[in-house]
């Protein structure tokens, strides 16, 4: 791929400052060495600095904004709900479209980039971060008298939530404490806490035949589940929980149902778990025809889970299985990397969406089909399309850049440096630039 020129492309501020300090030195040079300054400009710093360079400023503009005080990530910045606000299920039931939307899913994808962070930099700052990062996550499953339940983020008073949560919330939450176990940065007394919290939820997921359980208004009810639904994350997601238990449990009963499951068709499908896996995510396409490219950031989760599995996994060949679907999503993803183009850094589109308690209309809600309705009531005129832009021209390359990059093998490497490269991340609205990072240190 041809990296873009500033004529052609306007590009991120960190690549723009050092094409300006390449000028301003070859100002003071004499004029016959002109020539041969710009031919080594050409080619410095290495196109590895530059990305180096964008993440340190994606990192800071992630942390100056998005980060809340409890250590969890807000999907943008924004009027934080109240108590009364999650009571009556305000802009709906399901916390969609607010601030607090996505706290453990961001969180958790995101802590495993944080802690290769630290292990890298061996910073104290980075350590402290990723323990941040660990104890967010820890509070969205301790603000419910409803065990196994996992709240979207927290309001105001730092425990006011909305009532329903969703498979989507509960798998990265998972995937981001077991990353920080296993990264060696806790003590044992805060391993200690953590591995009590996630056996606590695993083992009533396990009694719950591994449906996500709701709480306030809805409690007996749930929403979403890992045995059934969308064969490829259904079988990613809830294979890597039961593995991953057995690391940080040493638990044989979690290796037991981990094999077993594995080897086990899901119901109504024709396969085992395991041939799945080795299919990729395109098994999916045919019942979630949405999914290219524009909802890729939902399956960055079921990529690391599969990758994981791969690396925890013993047998060769069923490795090799996991390694299978991991390069086919690589290469499949890889395409849709270069609409990181589209993304214009001095577009001064405003950010209306924002405007959530406007923007919606509202009306009390007593069933979760109510809630889905109330969220489906947006107001475009109020909401603005910038959303809509970050997320085509943002989210969408950087989730394909995170899946080719999650395979592990370095495959597209300049593409998704060239991808990573291109933003100035302190014009971006929505947090999902996060998966920047998350692409950045799984490059190996």
């Amino acid at each position: 791929m041809i990296s873009p020129t500033l004529d052609e492309n306007p590009v991120g501020h960190c690549v723009k400052a050092n094409h300006r300090t390449t000028l301003k030195i070859l100002s003071v040079i004499p004029v016959c060495l002109i020539s041969l300054s710009m031919n080594l400009s050409a080619q410095t710093p290495p196109f590895h600095e530059n990305a180096a360079i964008a993440i340190e400023s994606a990192h800071s503009s992630l942390w100056d904004q998005f980060i809340s005080a409890d250590g969890i990530m807000l999907d943008y910045v924004g009027e934080i709900p109240t108590p009364e606000d999650c009571r009556l299920g305000i802009p709906n039931a399901i916390g969609w479209w607010s601030p607090i939307e996505n706290g453990p899913m961001f969180t958790g994808l995101y802590l495993p980039a944080v802690c290769e962070r630290a292990l890298r930099s061996n910073r104290a700052t980075d350590r402290e971060e990723a323990q941040k990062l660990a104890q967010g996550l820890i509070k969205c499953a301790s603000v419910s008298d409803v065990t196994g339940f996992i709240a979207r983020g927290v309001g105001t008073d730092g425990n006011c939530h909305y009532p329903l949560g969703s498979e989507d919330q509960t798998l990265p939450w998972f995937y981001g404490l077991h990353a920080y176990l296993k990264s060696g940065l806790p003590q044992e007394d805060e391993r200690k806490q953590i591995v009590a919290k996630m056996v606590e939820v695993a083992d009533e997921l396990e009694k719950l035949d591994w449906r996500c359980p709701c709480d306030g208004a809805f409690t007996g009810e749930f929403r979403g589940e890992f045995k059934k639904g969308l064969p490829f994350r259904g079988a990613t997601h809830y294979l890597f929980i039961l593995r991953s238990m057995y690391e940080v449990t040493n638990d044989q009963v979690w290796l037991d149902r981990y094999l077993r499951d594995r080897d086990a068709k899901p119901e109504g499908r024709d396969k085992t778990r395991l041939e799945i896996c080795a299919e990729g995510y395109p098994v999916d396409i045919p019942e979630f025809k949405q999914l290219e490219p524009g909802l890729l950031w939902i399956y960055v989760g079921a990529q690391a889970t599969l990758a994981k599995l791969a690396e925890m996994e013993t047998d060769e060949k069923v490795r090799a299985s996991y390694r299978a679907g991991l390069d086919l999503n690589a290469k499949r993803a890889l395409k849709f990397i270069d609409t990181s183009s589209r993304f214009n850094n001095e577009n001064t589109l405003p950010f209306a969406y924002a405007n959530w308690r406007t923007g919606y209309h509202w009306e009390p809600q007593k069933t979760q089909a109510d809630a889905g309705r109330v969220s489906s009531s947006g107001k475009k005129e109020i909401l603005g399309d910038r959303k809509n832009f970050e997320r085509s021209s943002v989210t969408t390359p950087l989730s394909a850049a995170a899946i080719v990059a999650l395979a592990g093998e370095g495959f597209g490497r300049q593409t998704i440096e060239d991808a990573i490269s291109h933003y100035d991340y302190s014009k971006i609205n929505l947090c999902e630039f996060f998966l920047a990072e998350v692409a950045y240190y799984a490059l190996p």
